[in-house]
């Protein structure tokens, strides 16, 4: 049986100390990945419905095969690895801000990590997906100015709760157009919030896209019972 706590890795960033986490849940009987920056939590993995219905429904709206997926937001790996599962995807660039995180996966310190690093499909990127939106060169540094069928973000707390001032560009009308040039005509982009639908996010991104809709997704909350919620936004273009 594994030790009841440990502290996989802690180091500081830019963005403040960075902490991997592992715990063991007696009452479930599994071992919980917690991801920490400074006092926040960023992700755990007994919440992962939401992060991997991001990918669903993201990709649930675009038709044809050989399809280039980017993830903005690597964390624990499971929207990543809930694209791969898609046998419709050909590309998967995945961007992530901090070294630290992509180091783990490629370590192996993560339950998913050897179907992101091992699949040749997937190539984690080291950057600022908020910068790179408003590149021309886009998320790919192998082929600058690259397009594609979605791209699927889950980076921010909100876009009203978001990790750094910086970011809240990118939930306005010119911030979510920048974003609209790196898609193919009919591409679609699908976001992640802990918060419910909101309404002004909503007409902001009916401004750009041709269709929007916000999914409320609903899971159990194992930490205070009951059930809990994120919402999933679903945005696509006309070719």
């Amino acid at each position: 049986m594994s030790p009841r706590f440990e502290e996989i890795d802690w180091r500081e960033t830019p963005m403040g100390a960075i902490s991997l986490r592992r715990r063991r849940d007696p009452a479930l009987d599994i071992d919980v990945y917690e991801i920490k920056l400074n006092d926040e939590y960023l992700m755990s993995s007994l919440f992962t419905v939401a992060e991997i219905e991001l990918a669903r429904l993201g990709l649930a709206a675009l038709r044809g095969t050989d399809l280039d997926v980017v993830v903005g937001g690597l964390g624990l790996g499971y929207t990543a690895a809930a694209v791969l599962e898609d046998p419709r995807v050909r590309t998967l660039t995945v961007v992530e801000a901090l070294g630290e995180v992509i180091d783990w996966h490629r370590r192996e310190l993560l339950p998913l990590a050897s179907r992101l690093t091992l699949d040749p499909r997937s190539h984690l990127v080291q950057g600022d997906f908020f910068a790179m939106v408003n590149d021309a060169d886009g998320f790919d540094p192998r082929t600058p100015g690259r397009r594609f069928h979605a791209i699927l973000v889950d980076i921010d707390h909100t876009p009203r709760h978001v990790l750094h001032p910086s970011h809240a560009a990118f939930y306005t009308t010119d911030g979510l157009r920048r974003l609209a040039a790196h898609l193919h005509p009919e591409g679609v982009f699908a976001l992640w919030s802990d918060d419910p639908p909101d309404e002004e996010l909503d007409a902001t991104l009916a401004e750009v896209f041709d269709s929007a809709q916000s999914h409320l997704v609903r899971f159990r909350n194992h930490l205070h019972g009951g059930e809990a919620a994120n919402t999933v936004y679903v945005a696509s273009r006309r070719p």
